[in-house]
């Protein structure tokens, strides 16, 4: 081998590969998001950047209502977060509660028949 080519291979430095979320700088699993998105009957096609959108989004309420529930456990002179903390912090606060109200998604109807040709 000579002096030259062992050189090149030192100086070529190897790039550690990076998860998606990682790249996002998220919390959430990407990959899994994307995986379950893909599983799902819900769209054929899908952006790369979908799987990262909706992670992000996901993190951001997941933040909002630990942060709402870690209150409520501080007003109640808790230390630990209870389920009861998090539906209060559900119930208190307007936005999340219309969000998360029964039929706030609504099911689509069956399909509408369309006349054969």
């Amino acid at each position: 081998m000579s002096p030259r080519r062992h050189l090149w291979n030192c100086r070529r430095s190897r790039r550690r590969s990076l998860s998606r979320s990682t790249r996002a700088e998220l919390q959430f699993p990407v990959s899994r998001v994307d995986r379950l998105l893909r599983e799902g009957q819900g769209a054929y096609r899908l952006s790369s950047a979908t799987p990262v959108f909706l992670t992000a989004v996901l993190e951001y309420l997941i933040a909002n209502i630990l942060d709402l529930a870690g209150k409520e456990a501080c007003t109640n002179h808790r230390v630990r977060i209870s389920p009861e903390h998090v539906e209060m912090a559900l119930i208190n606060n307007e936005n999340l509660r219309r969000l998360f109200q029964p039929g706030a998604f609504s099911q689509p109807a069956a399909s509408p028949h369309l006349p054969e040709k």
